[in-house]
C-alpha cells in the first residue's frame, strides 16, 4: 500500500509542477501546432504517411504534400474557428451565438484570425451552415441536424470554451452544445463536444483519470433512458464495442483517435500518433493536440514547433487575455 501510495503521490507532485498558466497555454498552442503540423499530410491515407521520425512541420521531399501553396507552420480553419470561438468569449463574457456566427461569417469572407487573412480549407457542413447565417438563419439553428451532419468541424474548435469557461458542468455542456449547434446541430456532434469539455476541465483540475471522470459527470447528467444517454451507449462508445481506430472526419472518429492518441507519453508522440492515422491529419492532431496540450504543458511541445507556428500575432494576445481572466 506505501509503494502505490508514494506513485500515486509523486504523480500528483508532478502534475503540480506545471502551472495552470502553462497548461491553458499549452492546450492553444498544442491545439494549433497539431493542425498546423496535420497540415501537409491531410487527404493521404495512413499507409502513405511517412514515418514517426519524418513527419515534422517540413514533409520528407519524396512526399507529396496537401495545400502544397501554404506556408509551412500555417494553422487552418480548425484554429482560426478556435480563436474566433476564444475571441468571442473573452468579448462578451459569455458564449453568444450571435457574435460568434460573425466572427465565423468574418472567417470566411474575410480571412478573420486566419493566417495572413487566407482561407484554405472550409468543411463541407460548416461551409453550409455559414451559407445560412448569411442567409439570416438564427445561428442556433444554422447548423445541420440529420444523420449525415456529423462532421468534426464544431469538436475541432471547442476546446476554448473548457480553457474559459467558470460556470457548472451542466452550463459548460449547454454552451458546448450551442457552439456545436452553430454549424453542427445533431445531438451526436453537441454530446462529443461536451465530452470533450468535460475531458479538458478535469485535466485542468486535477489531472487524474480525467477521461472516466468526464463520462461520470455525463452519465450523473443525462440519466438511463434519456436521448442523450442512448444516444452516447448506441453511437458514441458503444458498451464493450471493439471499433478500429480512424483519423476520418467523423466527429466520433475524431473524439476517439484524440483520446487513443492521448494514450502516449509526450506531447510530440500523442500528435505523430494521431497524423500517422491518416485522412483528416490536422483536426485529428488539432483535437488531440489540445489535450496533450493541457496534460503536458507549454514546454511539453517542442520548441522547433512552437518557434515555427506561425500567426503570433494572431493567438498570443488572446491566450494573454484569456490566461489573464483565468488566471
Amino acid at each position: 500500500m506505501g509503494f502505490f501510495a508514494r506513485g500515486s503521490w509523486a504523480k500528483q507532485i508532478k502534475f503540480m509542477e506545471i502551472s495552470l498558466a502553462e497548461r491553458i497555454k499549452g492546450g492553444i498552442i498544442g491545439m494549433l501546432v497539431g493542425d498546423a503540423l496535420g497540415v501537409p499530410y491531410e487527404f493521404h491515407n495512413k499507409q502513405s504517411i511517412p514515418s514517426f521520425e519524418e513527419i515534422e512541420f517540413e514533409p520528407p521531399d519524396w512526399f507529396r504534400r496537401a495545400h502544397s501553396g501554404v506556408p509551412t507552420g500555417t494553422y487552418s480553419d480548425d484554429g482560426a474557428q478556435a480563436l474566433i470561438l476564444l475571441d468571442s468569449l473573452l468579448s462578451c463574457g459569455k458564449f453568444d451565438p450571435k457574435y460568434f456566427a460573425k466572427g465565423l461569417i468574418d472567417w470566411y469572407d474575410k480571412g478573420f484570425m486566419a493566417v495572413g487573412g487566407k482561407v484554405f480549407d472550409v468543411g463541407i457542413q460548416t461551409g453550409n451552415a455559414i451559407r445560412e447565417l448569411k442567409r439570416g438563419t438564427e445561428p442556433l439553428l444554422a447548423g445541420g441536424n440529420d444523420e449525415y451532419s456529423n462532421g468534426n468541424g464544431s469538436l475541432m474548435r471547442v476546446l476554448p470554451l473548457a480553457l474559459w469557461h467558470q460556470g457548472s458542468d451542466l452550463e459548460l455542456i449547454a454552451d458546448a452544445f450551442d457552439q456545436s449547434a452553430v454549424t453542427h446541430g445533431h445531438l451526436r456532434s453537441k454530446l462529443c463536444c461536451a465530452l470533450y469539455c468535460l475531458w479538458a476541465r478535469n485535466i485542468l483540475q486535477n489531472g487524474e483519470n480525467s477521461w472516466d471522470c468526464a463520462v461520470e459527470t455525463l452519465f450523473g447528467i443525462f440519466r438511463e433512458n434519456t436521448l442523450e444517454r442512448i444516444e452516447f451507449e448506441t453511437r458514441i462508445f458503444p458498451n464493450d464495442a471493439i471499433y478500429e481506430v480512424k483519423g476520418s472526419g467523423y466527429v466520433v472518429d475524431s473524439l476517439r483517435a484524440a483520446r487513443w492518441a492521448n494514450n502516449n507519453q509526450s506531447y510530440e508522440e500523442t500528435i505523430k500518433a494521431a497524423i500517422m492515422l491518416g485522412d483528416d491529419t490536422d483536426t485529428t492532431a488539432c483535437i488531440a493536440g489540445g489535450i496533450a496540450g493541457l496534460k503536458f504543458g507549454v514546454n511539453g511541445i517542442p520548441e522547433r514547433w512552437r518557434e515555427n507556428l506561425r500567426g503570433k500575432e494572431i493567438y498570443e494576445p488572446l491566450i494573454e487575455k484569456l490566461i489573464e481572466k483565468v488566471c
